[in-house]
């Protein structure tokens, strides 16, 4: 498998309601927009840095 055929698959586990704006806008751009959710991203640097500003409000898993 190449480097770039790695994937994540992101669930929303918390809602981000009461969370900061930057934050808010961080989840709905990754696709996010209800709770229990799941997308599948790529595993690069600008979707492991998404991850790692919203790491309380996701669940990460390799696919």
């Amino acid at each position: 498998m190449a480097e770039n055929d790695k994937k994540l698959r992101i669930t929303l586990v918390k809602s981000p309601i009461g969370a900061v704006p930057k934050h808010r806008k961080t989840v709905e751009a990754m696709g996010l927009r209800k709770l229990n959710k799941t997308v599948e991203m790529p595993d690069n640097a600008a979707t492991r840095g998404q991850i790692q500003q919203i790491r309380h409000m996701v669940k990460v898993e390799e696919v």
